[in-house]
């Protein structure tokens, strides 16, 4: 279990290495102008959803840019499942998704509350 465990990271490290490397450059100020759809799950500290099923939703302030840029990607592509994101998603350019998460990026990190 181990070995195929570092197999898998070893995998994915050059992957994650180059989505970071090749992630667009955003402006955190247009970002800024982009995030209300996010902030209504994204920006409240606790939140849980219940559609489609009930899970604490991920805060995403201080998050590397290349991440939350894959995120959306793979939400708009179909790879990552969850309804309202792809709708998201769907309407985002690449330009908006690194203006997103160029004003992620630059937030102070959130934790949530226990």
């Amino acid at each position: 279990m181990i070995r195929l465990m570092t197999l898998a990271a070893a995998m994915l490290l050059p992957a994650i290495a180059a989505a970071q490397a090749a992630a667009p450059v955003g402006d955190p100020q247009k970002g800024a102008q982009k995030v209300q759809m996010c902030q209504g799950c994204h920006g409240i500290v606790g939140w849980r959803t219940a559609y489609p099923e009930v899970y604490k939703v991920p805060k995403i302030a201080g998050q590397h840019p290349a991440y939350i840029i894959a995120a959306l990607k793979e939400y708009k592509s179909g790879s990552r499942s969850h309804p309202s994101m792809k709708a998201i998603a769907a309407s985002l350019s690449d330009a908006d998704m690194a203006d997103i998460a160029a004003y992620y990026n630059q937030a102070p990190l959130q934790t949530a509350e226990k």
